[in-house]
């Protein structure tokens, strides 16, 4: 069978000076899976749009601001993530425009240091890649799997790029 993972893209966010980076923290959704967790912001690519296009759009809706330089730090694919399959292109953004509000229809918005944000309540899974993301090494391409709500394992791979 064909794998055929619903696509998705991970953006977080930095001050100029890449230590604070901007989450939600999902608390509005009584249903959502991700209820209580701080989480990057991003969702679903939709059909016709490219990765970019994609992050660019939900951070226009989720965070109100227009992305001006980003990153795309890796990817990861998520198998078995909450009964389906999932592939994520994660980005570092560096640059935007616009005033982020203080929340949105999945909970609040705020600044956290990057240095101690791994002590906030999030998918343990993120704990693996997160340092990835931030500290300027090659690009990442990892495998997250996950069972019962939990991964199980993770293995990646960086790829310099010229």
């Amino acid at each position: 069978m064909p794998f055929s993972p619903e696509l998705t893209t991970l953006g977080y966010v930095v001050t100029p000076d890449r230590s604070q980076v901007l989450l939600v923290h999902r608390t509005y959704r009584d249903h959502d899976e991700q209820l209580g967790k701080y989480n990057g912001l991003g969702g679903k690519v939709d059909p016709g749009e490219n990765v970019a296009e994609a992050m660019r759009r939900e951070l226009r809706e989720e965070a109100g601001i227009e992305v001006t330089e980003m990153e795309l730090r890796g990817t990861i694919s998520w198998p078995g993530f909450n009964g389906r399959d999932v592939f994520g292109f994660v980005f570092l953004i560096t640059g935007f425009t616009g005033e982020i509000p203080s929340d949105n229809p999945e909970g609040t918005l705020g600044w956290h240091d990057v240095a101690t944000m791994m002590e906030l309540p999030m998918w343990d899974g993120d704990r693996h890649f997160l340092a990835l993301v931030f500290d300027g090494s090659p690009q990442f391409h990892g495998v997250l799997p996950y069972d019962g709500g939990h991964s199980v394992a993770w293995r990646y791979e960086t790829v310099a790029t010229p």
